[in-house]
């Protein structure tokens, strides 16, 4: 008997995305993405010698834009 989880399946969600596929979810480029990942502002993480971003980070870093752009829009 062969089993399989959600996590095989093509339509399931990921956790964990490439670079590039992060960048397209983000709408900007790979140089762009790897330079938030380089800075910080993006976490990744190391699966054997793949750099992955989850994507709780994707959300975590909009938030953040979205928190930083609406407080410099109020202060001003």
């Amino acid at each position: 008997m062969h089993h399989t989880t959600d996590s095989t399946k093509p339509d399931a969600p990921r956790e964990l995305l490439t670079v590039e596929a992060a960048a397209r979810r983000l709408s900007i480029g790979r140089t762009t993405m790897y330079a938030l990942i380089r800075t910080g502002q993006i976490l990744s993480v190391r699966v054997g010698r793949l750099r992955r971003v989850p994507v709780d980070a994707l959300t975590a870093y909009v938030r953040q834009l979205a928190s930083t752009q609406h407080a410099s829009h109020t202060a001003a």
